[in-house]
């Protein structure tokens, strides 16, 4: 098949891209390289079956595909605080634009929602059923209600207009090609442990995240993308909790180096608990998780350590 990932130069759409041309498909990989780069693709512009295509989905595009993996929106808080309309038009106009695509075509869509449409939720784990607890008006908001309205689009779209539709909602996922700027505490831990400064920890370091390694993910969507059975919304992610402070000493470990945490006053509207109920995934996809965060953190260190130009001691 032919395929299209938005946001395709990113750190998931690269390696979705490359997944999905292992797999034998075209892929038309579209980006505007705000959070993308061009170097996460690099390795896949000799092969004849891919295409890059440097585009804003705020924007409507003409194309003729089968598939439609709509990634495009910043997705860590330094790049969607950055411009915040920018990104609520990003989640808005782009998903318009995209199921507009999927419409004329007649191509499936999956969009990757994200936990955050939980906001800093009052049910542990989250289900896909809880509606969530998100402060509209606050910093984070823009993503946060974006992803929503996206998610409310596609809904509508699919009962409006018949478009065929799939919704899932990632937790925090990290791996090889993140940006080391991005904000992202894996990130963060990683570059900061690496450098042999201190780790800042925003608030007491006891809220919890469940973090899920890149290759994970992408198996997870393109499962979710081929199977018939449930449209979502559907959680992927890791039920494995750990808190800030866990990971912060996993990073100084792994890094072997003298770092120390800093305590720094908790950023506004973050979260205190996030973990996925996955119960669906496993019954419908027969998926879950496979990587053991030590083993990901592991690699994830040192793709972050080749970026920083160091050398393994």
């Amino acid at each position: 098949m032919r395929a299209l990932v938005t946001g395709g130069a990113g750190f998931l759409g690269s390696h979705l891209c490359e997944r999905l041309l292992n797999d034998g498909h075209e892929v038309i990989c579209l980006d505007n390289y705000f959070s993308g780069k061009r170097a996460n693709v690099a390795s896949l512009l000799d092969n004849r079956n891919f295409e890059l295509v440097r585009h804003d989905t705020v924007n409507p595009i003409l194309l003729e595909v089968d598939r439609i993996f709509h990634l495009a929106c910043p997705a860590s808080p330094v790049h969607y605080q950055y411009n915040p309309v920018k990104t609520i038009k990003t989640s808005v106009m782009g998903t318009i634009n995209m199921l507009g695509l999927a419409k004329r075509v007649r191509a499936r869509i999956l969009l990757t929602s994200t936990s955050e449409v939980y906001g800093d939720p009052e049910q542990h784990p989250q289900t896909e059923g809880y509606w969530g607890h998100v402060n509209p008006i606050g910093v984070r908001a823009c993503y946060d209600e974006g992803k929503r309205v996206a998610e409310t689009l596609m809904m509508d779209y699919h009962r409006q207009n018949n478009v065929d539709i799939r919704i899932v909602r990632i937790f925090n996922t990290y791996g090889p090609r993140m940006a080391i700027n991005d904000g992202r505490v894996v990130s963060n831990f990683c570059v900061a442990a690496l450098r042999g400064e201190d780790l800042e920890i925003y608030g007491d370091g006891n809220q919890t995240r469940a973090f899920a390694y890149v290759d994970d993910i992408v198996e997870a969507l393109v499962r979710m993308m081929n199977q018939e059975q449930h449209i979502g919304p559907i959680n992927i992610g890791n039920p494995d909790e750990f808190t800030i402070s866990e990971l912060a000493a996993m990073a100084i470990e792994l890094s072997g180096s003298s770092s120390k945490i800093s305590i720094r006053p908790a950023r506004p509207d973050d979260p205190v608990r996030r973990k996925p109920d996955i119960s669906l995934a496993r019954k419908i996809l027969k998926w879950e998780p496979r990587v053991p965060l030590l083993k990901g953190l592991r690699q994830t260190m040192d793709h972050i350590r080749a970026e920083l130009g160091l050398v393994r001691a």
